[in-house]
């Protein structure tokens, strides 16, 4: 029997996620939970272009809930409301339904999570008798799991580099690009994902989930920064983008190993492609991957576009089906909080038309 799946949220992550319990044999599509009122009654098929398939979306959450459902794929934001996406899914799992989520980062490597908040997502694990997994691409399958499973083909590794390059104007949520990423804001400013602290709270438990995936211990994490201004001012999907603002920075997140970087979460972001070229650029607007130095010398690129030919949508895509494709398995887990050395990469069985 399929496993029945409400799929809560249908924005960046949500629209891929509902397009895949729809095209995976092995689920089946429970309830589609929203927030916009223009959303409510929609059927899910118009939601994420597909033909109608007799389940409307609702606010009820409760309703939703008491749908029979075995798990929820939460895709609502937690990137500006962290604090109702945690209660969202405590309630969910306490409600006894397994969750799968994109949403909570310091969730994504449970044992180094806050003490208050492993023990609270834990008790409701227990309460429900339901598993919890939190993944994605980046953070996610990219530079947690993805860098384990290479390191394998290797005889000795000398460092690995998960990165992320990437043109933030094809991504469609200006709010985060311009207030949670800060790109067109002053060069002094310090927009929240650059806050010393936040990269190493998003990133580091990719980090330490690779370090024990490796047999690796940290000495520590260090981040590193270096923000570019925009040279001229530019006209984006965004809007304008002021010359003098920032236009680009570089990321670094390093798991420091016998006192050298040597597991390292590497971002290269900018505004538009043409502006510090001495950086590497991706083919498009948006690439990941791993690159492993050692021997031999491995490089992973992922190229995603979905059909309109966006980088972000197909990153978007790839995320949704991390978690999606991962919930039979996670429904027949014991019940916990699982992480991706937990979660097998899921196979395409079922996919392939």
């Amino acid at each position: 029997m399929p496993h029945r799946v409400i799929v809560w949220g249908t924005g960046n992550v949500g629209v891929p996620a509902l397009r895949i319990v729809l095209s995976n044999p092995a689920l089946e599509l429970a309830a589609v939970v929203v927030s916009n009122p223009t959303k409510v009654d929609k059927d899910a098929g118009e939601l994420c272009g597909r033909p109608p398939t007799g389940v409307r979306a609702t606010s009820d959450v409760a309703a939703a809930l008491a749908s029979g459902a075995d798990a929820v794929a939460y895709c609502a934001s937690g990137d500006f409301r962290p604090t109702e996406a945690i209660d969202d899914i405590e309630r969910c799992l306490r409600a006894g339904l397994n969750v799968v989520s994109t949403s909570v980062y310091p969730l994504y490597d449970p044992t180094s999570a806050p003490d208050e908040l492993r023990e609270r997502i834990g008790a409701a694990c227990a309460a429900g008798n339901a598993s919890v997994f939190v993944s994605g691409v980046d953070p996610g399958f990219v530079n947690d799991i993805l860098p384990v499973l290479l390191a394998g083909f290797c005889e000795r590794v000398d460092e690995i580099r998960a990165f992320e390059l990437f043109n933030y104007s094809s991504y469609a949520q200006e709010e985060a690009v311009r207030n949670l990423v800060g790109m067109g804001q002053p060069m002094d400013a310090t927009p929240p994902m650059l806050i010393p602290g936040v990269p190493t709270m998003v990133w580091g438990g990719a980090i330490r989930l690779m370090a024990r995936g490796l047999g690796l211990e940290l000495d520590e994490i260090r981040e590193t920064l270096d923000k570019r201004a925009l040279p001229r001012t530019v006209e984006t999907k965004l809007g304008r983008f002021e010359a003098g603002t920032m236009g680009a920075f570089r990321l670094e997140i390093q798991g420091i190993v016998k006192g050298r970087p040597l597991l390292v979460v590497d971002h290269v972001t900018r505004i538009v492609n043409d502006i510090v070229p001495e950086w590497p650029v991706p083919k498009g607007d948006g690439a990941h991957g791993v690159k492993l130095t050692g021997r031999p010398n491995l490089t992973v690129t992922f190229d995603p576009e979905d059909e309109e030919g966006s980088a972000a949508g197909g990153g978007n895509t790839t995320a949704a089906a991390r978690i999606v494709n991962a919930i039979p398995f996670v429904c027949t887990a014991p019940a916990g909080m699982l992480d991706a050395l937990d979660v097998p990469l899921a196979t395409g069985r079922g996919l392939v038309r």
